[in-house]
């Protein structure tokens, strides 16, 4: 259970962490030439641009949740099924980086901050936003449609295989919510989490 102190500092870390990710997404694709994201507004890093509601309060109260997904439309895209690819890794990706950085912010000036009197309220700030992006892109990876995993995956399998795991996504949100509601997701989610926690750790400055 989050104290009070934790919810506050989660709200922002929750909103930072939902609009780097979905930019993420916004930006690979316009750079791989699909315009759709800029005209829907996508291009920005303001929350208000990429949240869904429900999303947003599933994070915050279980710290796995999703944001508006990105529209693309890969006849934009010179190889579609490596553009996609691209497109899904850039969100996770993103994610990791923005941990990376709060990550090495508190390893490397942690001791000052607290000397320095500037207290345990922001280290434990940088810590959530840490724990909000690597807990986003965790829950992304998993290879459940839609989450990204799901496209990462079809991505990186041949054509036939890819075809048939596609025939899996209309009932991709029924295990996700089955999942979520018995404690599963945990399974999934907090291996995923260790390693990407590893990698930051073996990242760090």
């Amino acid at each position: 259970m989050m104290s009070l102190e934790q919810i506050i500092l989660a709200v922002p870390a929750i909103l930072l962490a939902i609009s780097v990710h979905e930019y993420g997404h916004a930006f690979m694709a316009y750079k791989l030439g699909d315009p759709t994201p800029k005209y829907q507004g996508r291009l920005s890093l303001n929350p208000m641009a990429h949240l869904d509601p429900l999303g947003t309060i599933m994070l915050l109260l279980f710290r796995v949740g999703w944001a508006r997904p990105v529209m693309i439309n890969a006849q934009y895209f010179k190889n579609k099924k490596r553009g996609t690819l691209l497109v899904s890794l850039a969100g996770p990706v993103a994610n990791l980086i923005t941990a990376w950085i709060f990550y090495n912010i508190v390893s490397i000036f942690g001791q000052h901050m607290l000397r320095s009197g500037m207290g345990q309220s922001l280290i434990l700030f940088l810590y959530i936003n840490v724990q909000m992006n690597l807990g986003l892109a965790a829950f992304n990876l998993i290879p459940i449609p839609p989450l990204d995993g799901s496209h990462i995956l079809a991505g990186l399998l041949p054509p036939r295989l890819s075809y048939e795991y596609s025939k899996l996504a209309p009932y991709g949100p029924i295990v996700l919510i089955m999942l979520l509601v018995f404690g599963g997701s945990r399974y999934l989610i907090n291996p995923i989490f260790n390693v990407l926690l590893r990698i930051l750790d073996s990242l760090s400055l």
